[in-house]
């Protein structure tokens, strides 16, 4: 076996300590398991994907569509003015 001094701040230490006890272990064997579990992983880490959850839109959801392109001689923005005009009195 092969010997290996760390640098840990004392806090990080005295955690791993305390899960090591916790654990029925010592210090030694948990870093070998975790340089074990790192080293035969993957070798590119891949970083974490956004949340992107595709959901299934319900039939009754997608039959409340009008039209399946808007149509091109609709100025949504005239339209908002047009409202707060009527709401507001500007």
């Amino acid at each position: 076996m092969a010997k290996l001094i760390l640098d840990i701040e004392p806090d990080v230490l005295k955690q791993a300590e305390l899960y090591a006890d916790e654990t029925h272990t010592n210090l030694s064997k948990l870093i070998e398991r975790y340089l074990k579990k790192v080293t035969t992983s993957t070798a590119v880490v891949e970083e974490p994907k956004a949340n992107t959850k595709t959901i299934e839109i319900a039939d009754w959801v997608k039959k409340l569509t009008l039209s399946k392109t808007p149509t091109p001689d609709f100025d949504c923005k005239a339209e908002y003015h047009k409202h707060l005009d009527e709401k507001y009195g500007l």
